[in-house]
């Protein structure tokens, strides 16, 4: 083979050479987290804890950057137009890779064309929450907003957020009227939910959870097929009486589509290492999450799935491209 040869084979072979060197190194630096929600949201909550112990692991800082707005649509546009190089990741969640791309005909962003998907960290119960002063079960909630329609508010993370959803849903299979007040976040909803300018919500468990343990709220029904091991005494939906509800959330880790396959795969070894974690798993636990690492791959699949899964829910309360 010839000088020329070589060389070619040489050039040809770098792009995959300077990938594979750039996973051995990385990270040299801190890796910058995007959360689109606020502090004290349920996302904000698990991605710290998954930022503390991936740092640890990884022997470099991974900074918490809270972008909230737009229902979580200006954070996850923030990454997918970043830098691919492993430096810039999302924490994600139900709502801003599922709900929001179904609901806005015009986003700067692609759930499935401008992201790689790095790996699922946990999932969550959607626990239906109401201030103290409103009745204590569900049966009596609907009874009395059936009574006084229009009266209660029904708190929310902004539209298109999963507390959003899981409310409509709620309304839908009960028939309850009730006014439906956005905020800009799911820390914001539950501080008005507290401080009782909204009288429930129905919102990710770990965001709700210490108020609940501190009586500041009730917790009347969770939205999973069985009962929260945080919560062993609340009802779920279907037992309350609202038969066919299912309300659960998750959470995970996505880069720019372009990131290159070995650090992906490198973040995902870390992400297996920290959940398979005793502290991990009891931190997640406390919050009400339970801890879930998966393949990039199933990853994948598992947000194809729920895309599918939602859509009929999204029309059916006509917000489907809005």
């Amino acid at each position: 083979m010839n000088r020329y040869a070589i060389g070619l084979l040489v050039v040809a072979a770098s792009p995959s050479l300077m990938a594979a060197d750039a996973a051995v190194n990385f990270p040299d630096k801190p890796i910058r987290l995007i959360v689109p929600a606020g502090a004290g949201s349920a996302n904000d909550t698990l991605a710290r804890v998954i930022a503390m112990k991936m740092g640890e692991a990884l022997n470099r800082t991974l900074v918490v950057d809270n972008r909230p707005g737009a229902g979580g649509i200006i954070g996850v546009e923030t990454v997918a137009h970043a830098v691919a190089d492993g430096y810039t990741l999302l924490t994600v969640s139900t709502s801003s890779a599922v709900i929001l791309p179904q609901m806005h005909q015009k986003l700067n962003f692609d759930t499935f064309r401008d992201f790689a998907p790095v790996g699922l960290t946990g999932l969550t119960q959607n626990a239906l929450v109401a201030h103290p002063s409103l009745p204590s079960s569900v049966k009596d909630l609907v009874s009395y907003a059936k009574t006084n329609p229009g009266k209660l508010n029904m708190a929310s993370a902004g539209l298109g957020s999963q507390s959003h959803l899981a409310g409509v849903q709620f309304l839908l299979l009960t028939g309850i009227d009730v006014v439906h007040v956005p905020y800009k976040d799911g820390g914001a909803a539950v501080t008005a939910l507290i401080g009782n300018q909204a009288q429930f919500t129905i919102t990710p468990l770990p965001s709700t959870l210490p108020h609940v343990r501190a009586n500041r709220l009730r917790a009347l029904a969770t939205g999973g097929d069985r009962r929260s091991m945080q919560l062993p005494d609340v009802p779920t939906m279907n037992e309350a009486g609202v038969a066919g509800y299912q309300s659960t959330g998750w959470n995970g880790l996505l880069a720019p589509a372009k990131v290159p396959k070995a650090i992906i795969e490198k973040l995902n070894a870390t992400i297996a290492r920290v959940i398979a974690q005793v502290e991990t798993r009891e931190q997640f636990e406390r919050q009400g999450a339970e801890p879930r690492a998966s393949t990039p791959a199933e990853f994948a699949r598992f947000i194809r799935e729920e895309w599918d899964r939602y859509t009929p829910v999204i029309k059916a309360a006509g917000m489907q491209n809005n």
